[in-house]
């Protein structure tokens, strides 16, 4: 009985996992970075409290406008402010057997995103300073455009390439084509310009502070951790085994 003969191939197609004629290899190129962050943001939140309503409101008014006057003292050193979460609440009492209300408190919470951390240390001591005035952060990041993110991806990219060639190299043989290259994704890992090391960016006194202003904060960034992952999958010269 004649075995039956396989159906020819159309030239120039591959099965998923290749073929004889063109072998397939399958690598992942991933990448790590550490740089520099590129921006912090602070949370600043104002309270204030009145035995009625109106006295709390105008007296969290009156904080709140302290407070962004001071952050607007830093001109650019500052990028963008955003006012947040309001409210005003009262507090209620035990009073015979029913409820009274005793006091109202207030709070209004911002942020402030600063690119130039000279200033960050500063401006985060003079805000603290202020009466119930609450300061959270900082917290480091990088631009969504960071340069970092590209060349995360490039150097993932050129990572998969050269573990391919190794593979080929291995069997003696070349990659002939790149059938497919899927982004697995780049992310900033923390929640953010590359550096051989970490630059030194110690806060010093800025233009404008009063002089009896509580010492800066000493504050060092964050290294951000970036990651690059793809897949790839290459066609090669049959090798000779």
């Amino acid at each position: 009985m004649t075995p039956p003969t396989e159906e020819p191939r159309p030239t120039g197609t591959t099965t998923p996992y290749g073929t004889s004629e063109a072998p397939r290899i399958a690598v992942r190129g991933e990448a790590h970075l550490e740089v520099d962050p590129e921006m912090a943001r602070i949370g600043i939140t104002v309270s204030a409290r009145g035995t009625d309503r109106r006295s709390a409101l105008d007296d969290l008014t009156r904080r709140n406008a302290t407070a962004l006057d001071l952050v607007k003292t830093y001109g650019e050193a500052v990028e963008r402010v955003e006012t947040g979460a309001f409210s005003i609440s009262p507090e209620l009492t035990k009073h015979g057997r029913g409820e009274r209300i005793r006091a109202y408190h207030g709070r209004v919470h911002t942020t402030a995103e600063l690119t130039d951390f000279t200033a960050l240390g500063e401006l985060t001591t003079r805000l603290a300073d202020l009466d119930l005035t609450h300061v959270e952060g900082p917290y480091w990041a990088l631009r969504p455009d960071s340069p970092a993110h590209r060349q995360a991806r490039q150097q993932a990219v050129r990572e998969a390439v050269q573990r391919a060639r190794e593979y080929a190299e291995a069997l003696g043989t070349t990659l002939t084509a790149l059938l497919e290259l899927a982004d697995i994704g780049a992310e900033n890992a923390h929640p953010f310009d590359m550096a051989a090391q970490s630059r030194s960016m110690r806060t010093t006194a800025y233009a404008g502070a009063a002089e009896d202003a509580a010492a800066p904060l000493d504050l060092e960034p964050q290294r951000q951790h970036v990651y690059a992952q793809v897949n790839a999958r290459f066609t090669m010269a049959p090798p000779e085994l």
